[in-house]
């Protein structure tokens, strides 16, 4: 209880909650990125539960690795080496690693799976578009997911997310207690957000591509980061944000344009 209390009159405490709850909430919109274009895959009366057993996954997860942090912070340890030279950077130092702990392939296989997922979806819906030119705006989703599957995808993807979002936070304080709070209020976040994030695409079908290339991109940088080449989050998360910007002024320009069509159509006499 001391102990709580002297973080609470910490002001070094607070600057680090608020820190790692910017942090915290900034990592999970890979998470809710996945989650969302999932659970619309889904019949429209499984989506928001699929949502909420999605979330409530990843709050579990994320929780349940934080009381074993000491295991966490042991998955960085290498544990095996290839021994592969590498090219070497301008610096004179090799330009990715060849030595793989259990955090480097757990994010390995995780970018695999959402470069394998992105990549999936952007096939599918090029090759309905073929058939359809129309499709991408058609608001009728074809479902060709069980809850199930959707849950195990999620499932996975939660884990992957779950031990990065955890290592953040133990390379940016060494209280637990801040870690519970950071962790708590971010996941609320996203439950808040879902159901909206989920909706806007599913009004906006052509969103859709623009979220699936967040993924593959996303993918690749944990492949990167596998290997041992930083990528700075704040280029990444930057480069989004200027193409969602852009993608909106797209949706804005649409609809005023059908806004003017509507309000050009001859009215009926009758």
């Amino acid at each position: 209880m001391e102990a709580i209390l002297a973080l609470l009159a910490s002001p070094a405490a607070w600057a680090a909650l608020v820190t790692l709850i910017v942090m915290e909430v900034v990592l999970g919109i890979d998470n809710l990125i996945f989650i969302s274009i999932l659970s619309n895959k889904l019949p429209e009366g499984q989506r928001q539960k699929a949502r909420r057993v999605g979330i409530s996954l990843a709050l579990v997860m994320r929780l349940a690795l934080l009381t074993m942090i000491a295991w966490i912070v042991g998955l960085t340890a290498p544990v095996f080496d290839l021994g592969i030279v590498g090219p070497l950077d301008a610096h004179g130092e090799p330009a990715f690693e060849t030595r793989f702990s259990w955090r480097d392939l757990i994010l390995l296989a995780g970018g695999l799976f959402l470069v394998w997922k992105a990549t999936t979806e952007i096939h599918h819906s090029v090759d309905s578009g073929a058939h359809d030119t129309d499709d991408l705006l058609d608001k009728k989703k074809v479902v060709s997911i069980t809850f199930t599957a959707a849950i195990v995808q999620i499932l996975l993807l939660d884990i992957v997310f779950s031990i990065d979002s955890i290592l953040t936070a133990v390379g940016m304080t060494e209280h637990v207690e801040i870690m519970y709070v950071a962790v708590v209020f971010a996941v609320t976040v996203m439950l808040l957000a879902a159901d909206p994030l989920a909706n806007f695409i599913n009004r906006n079908p052509t969103v859709v591509m623009l979220a699936l290339g967040f993924l593959l991109m996303i993918g690749m940088v944990l492949i990167a980061e596998a290997f041992g080449a930083h990528v700075p989050k704040g280029y990444i998360y930057t480069a989004m944000a200027f193409s969602a910007a852009v993608e909106g002024l797209n949706i804005w320009s649409r609809r005023a344009k059908e806004r003017r069509a509507a309000a050009n159509q001859p009215r009926s006499t009758h």
